[in-house]
């Protein structure tokens, strides 16, 4: 396998990550250093399909969305890794992320994500979303990552609870004895 760089394009991107239009929130990766730290970026042209309710006459992105593009440079960082190229990487929590700063078309948002830490697949990321030297919003986002299916409609396995063996379905074993 190859080392991934940056710059990477939409098509660099769509090589590490699942995400795609119109879900693919960056439009490139300006820094990287896999498993350590990515800075993605995303102009806002005032044409994405969340801005045509939020809100009319006055749009502004989502906060949300900016949520997502950091994740979605962390993603970037994370699946950059030789050991996570196949991997799929799920939200898991959001921690004490602020809003600072509305942003808008025109404008040019930039994403950083910095590995805290990362230990078997979970992952807490330290984010930001800026505009120009301005923080927009930040905090930190935890994540899993797991192998993807084999298949696109392929399950993945049922998650085990500890101290307990799974069932025949995958899941914990059903109670013997037990009627109803």
């Amino acid at each position: 396998m190859t080392v991934v760089t940056a710059p990477l394009d939409k098509a660099g991107i769509e090589a590490l990550i699942p995400h795609r239009d119109p879900f693919l929130l960056i439009d490139r990766v300006v820094e990287l250093e896999p498993g350590v730290r990515a800075v993605a970026e995303h102009t806002f042209t005032g044409e994405e399909w969340y801005l045509k309710g939020h809100f009319p006459g006055e749009p502004i992105v989502p906060g949300v969305i900016l949520v997502e593009s950091c994740a979605q440079a962390a993603s970037v960082m994370a699946m950059s890794m030789r050991e996570q190229r196949e991997g799929l990487g799920l939200f898991a929590g959001i921690e004490e992320l602020r809003f600072k700063r509305i942003v808008r078309p025109g404008d040019t948002g930039r994403f950083e994500a910095v590995m805290e830490k990362f230990r078997r697949s979970f992952a807490r990321v330290k984010v930001r979303a800026l505009v120009g030297d301005e923080v927009a919003a930040e905090g930190t986002i935890l994540a899993i990552f797991r192998p993807r299916a084999a298949s696109p409609g392929a399950q993945t396995e049922a998650p085990q609870r500890r101290g307990r063996a799974p069932g025949p379905e995958g899941g914990v074993p059903p109670t013997e004895g037990r009627k109803g």
